[in-house]
């Protein structure tokens, strides 16, 4: 057992720091602390049966569990290891525990004087279910040994956390949650990266609108929300908040570059004279740092300009208008990828015979496997692995729908392209540009044969087609969507994260018809062809399908994806964003969502940010969407069969009825 009880934190003969039974003064606290998220932090563990305390040097413990073990029971770590799971219980589950874990991290917070205030915050780890009465009595014991000049406020780890404090008088237990904490963090990392390059700082969207054609990809963009059309650039830089599952951090995480908020940025522009320098630009969970460099560094193009994305060739014949629940995901290649995708959803949620336990089966040492976590999850505890299977197909059917509606196949974009000598000049005029690299007219010549394709007539035999497979879907004169479907998207190193057009207020024929025609033309929108050549795709191996869905009204919709987009290492967590309405607000920038991470190994779930709408989801609303997390994680099983780590990216509405509808489903580029 370690008994160092040297209050300054002096190491002992060892080298290690650990204090037992002393009080916690601020300058003990920073000898014994690391960093996290940006925080000097410390790890602490409430000794309830020996009525005492342990401060970790966290430089030598980083893990609860562990120190108890080795230091206070005498265990190896093989001894532990054999049994973790029922150990954690022990301390984070049973509601008789003899230790109670915890992180206090130091925070400051600006007094009207401007002075700075430093503060204390206590939290369990995430997976913890302490109840009130344990919460109050945790608090309390810290509280009575922590410098009484350092205010100590207490963090519900979870919505659960949440619920138990509510019953708790805030005179007694002083808190403070998540989204109030990190809310209004200064920077914030979205996608970790590291680059080199010129910093353009635009303050407006007319500022980089005037500058946009000159940026080049060893340029770092940074301006308030940069628009869903920026250029492959080395970097990106926010200085208003923004979803981790924006359009542009998605491109951003499929491009491999830094992007992250900086709300601090013009300060440090002005006070070091940085637009137009050339910076070190790194955002990691830890720090978000840009710093000038003393000269231009000797850049390297990178190798994206190398970068050669073959697609399987597109099959243009026999294939005919399908419903979505026809398709399975080998008919990409007539009908692009979202619609695959969509068909295999539906084939999952009819048959129940995929296996959806795949993630859960992956050893994750020292454990095996986690397959008791998932027996736990879905209320079946010592079930077999075929029972689970069972169980989790059902759950996932229970949980979401897929849409009804109809794909329509690449052979009729191909029918009406080659139905117009002038689509076809057109076409030509643009493939020789790009073979010949004429960039300065790419643009414009993309611009016009966009232009035509929406005002090109469609052949008489493709609009029969059309107008009689969707004839059902229409019949009550409602509103449909239009959606994208290519065969360039969704691709590994190619995400074209909302590159192609979808149309969402559709009635009548005439307005179907040039949705049609719109999402067609959007394969060859200046920025499509651009982003389409800089990966090595050619323009004669693209091709456009069409998904046509009935409208359904959402109260309130969304994306998740099956990771935490700023911490890959992390295994448990789905990532889910929403927003009243459809779930393009939440990628589009319109509003910041509320934004929630749902553990799916242990259980439970945290508020993250609530967003533009200044409140949280009810406790009802919030728990149908953990729900919804597990569906997706148990979905990413089936969608990843070569990887069940590989994550997934799910777009999803919620009716005025509680149903979950999945409107899209897709790789989540990392």
């Amino acid at each position: 057992m370690t008994l160092t009880l040297d209050a300054t934190g002096a190491p002992d003969a060892a080298g290690e720091r650990t204090v037992v039974g002393a009080n916690l003064s601020l300058p003990l606290f920073r000898a014994l602390s690391g960093v996290l998220a940006g925080h000097p932090y410390l790890k602490v563990v409430v000794d309830r049966a020996e009525d005492t305390w342990h401060l970790l040097d966290t430089r030598v413990h980083p893990f609860h569990v562990n120190y108890i073990a080795t230091r206070i029971l005498g265990l190896t770590l093989d001894e532990l290891d054999a049994d973790l799971d029922a150990f954690n219980a022990s301390v984070y589950t049973d509601p008789e525990r003899r230790f109670l874990l915890g992180v206090l991290s130091l925070h400051t917070d600006e007094e009207a004087d401007g002075d700075e205030r430093p503060f204390l915050v206590l939290e369990t780890t995430e997976a913890d279910t302490m109840h009130g009465a344990l919460l109050e009595e945790f608090y309390g014991y810290v509280r009575g040994r922590v410098d009484g000049r350092l205010p100590l406020l207490l963090k519900p780890a979870n919505h659960g956390q949440e619920h138990e404090l509510s019953h708790v008088s805030e005179t007694r237990v002083p808190r403070i949650l998540s989204h109030e904490l990190f809310g209004n963090r200064t920077r914030t990392c979205l996608n970790p990266g590291e680059a080199r390059g010129r910093l353009r700082y635009f303050r407006t969207l007319a500022e980089y609108e005037g500058a946009a054609r000159e940026l080049g990809w060893s340029d770092i963009v940074a301006m308030p929300c940069p628009p869903d059309d920026v250029p492959r650039v080395a970097g990106i830089i926010n200085t208003a908040p923004i979803t981790p599952l924006s359009h542009t951090n998605v491109l951003a995480s499929g491009w491999g570059i830094p992007n992250a908020i900086v709300r601090d940025l013009d300060d440090v522009v002005r006070r070091e004279a940085l637009d137009g320098a050339w910076v070190r630009y790194s955002a990691q969970e830890d720090a978000v740092t840009v710093e000038r460099l003393s000269r231009a560094p000797a850049l390297t193009k990178p190798a994206w300009h190398q970068q050669r994305i073959r697609l399987e060739a597109p099959l243009l014949e026999d294939a005919p208008v399908l419903a979505l629940h026809r398709l399975r995901g080998a008919d990409r290649d007539s009908y692009g990828t979202k619609a695959a995708n969509l068909g295999e959803l539906h084939h999952v949620l009819d048959s129940r015979t995929a296996d959806l336990t795949a993630f859960y089966a992956r050893p994750r040492p020292p454990r095996p496997d986690l397959l008791g976590h998932l027996a736990a999850r879905l209320g079946e505890p010592g079930a077999s692995r075929e029972r689970l299977r069972a169980a989790a197909a059902a759950q996932v059917a229970q949980t979401v729908r897929a849409p009804e509606g109809v794909a329509l196949p690449f052979r009729l974009h191909h029918l009406f392209l080659t139905s117009s000598p002038a689509l076809q000049q057109g076409i030509g005029k643009l493939k020789m540009a790009l073979e010949l690299e004429a960039f300065d007219v790419v643009d414009s010549l993309a611009l016009s044969l966009q232009q035509l394709t929406r005002a090109t007539p469609v052949p008489d035999e493709v609009e029969r087609a059309i107008l009689a497979s969707v004839a059902p879907l229409s019949a009550g004169g409602g509103r449909l969507v239009v959606r994208s479907s290519s065969n360039a998207e969704d691709l590994p190193g190619f995400s074209a994260a909302g590159i192609y057009d979808s149309v969402t207020t559709v009635r009548g024929t005439d307005q179907l018809m040039d949705a049609v025609r719109q999402v067609w033309a959007s394969l060859v929108s200046p920025r499509s062809v651009r982003l389409r050549h800089q990966a090595g795709i050619p323009l004669d191996d693209t091709y456009m399908g069409v998904i046509v869905q009935e409208y359904v009204p959402a109260g309130l919709g969304g994306v998740l994806v099956t990771c935490n987009p700023t911490r890959r290492e992390d295994f448990r967590n789905v990532y889910l964003n929403c927003a009243p309405g459809s779930p393009e607000r939440v990628v589009d920038g319109t509003v910041l969502p509320q934004q929630y991470l749902y553990n799916t190994v242990e259980g439970g779930g945290r508020t993250v940010d609530i967003g533009s709408s200044g409140e949280d989801l009810p406790a009802a609303t919030r728990a149908a969407l953990a729900r919804l997390a597990l569906a997706g994680r148990l979905l990413q099983s089936h969608f990843g069969a070569d990887d069940p780590d590989a994550a997934l990216d799910i777009e999803w509405l919620m009716t005025a009825e509680g149903a979950f509808r999945l409107v899209q489903v897709r790789p989540y580029s990392r």
